[in-house]
């Protein structure tokens, strides 16, 4: 399942917990790039990830905790 993270609404948003849930959820993830996606992500551009279908109540829950928006592609 494809999902575009849009924006992150929190007041004071924490890299490292946005960082590792993106590592966590997304398909074929590294750390690093988890990084990168999350400093994009914060700049305010939309990021594109791949996550498994099976553990997609649990990304999405994640990400609402992190306040992270976010839209579904199928």
């Amino acid at each position: 399942m494809k999902l575009i993270l849009e924006s992150c609404d929190a007041q004071r948003p924490d890299r490292r917990a946005i960082a590792s849930c993106i590592a966590e959820i997304a398909s074929n993830m590294d750390d690093s790039l988890a990084r990168e996606l999350t400093d994009i992500l914060l700049e305010g551009d939309p990021v594109d990830i791949e996550i498994d279908a099976n553990n997609s109540s649990s990304a999405f829950r994640a990400l609402r905790k992190l306040n992270v928006e976010y839209a579904i592609v199928e």
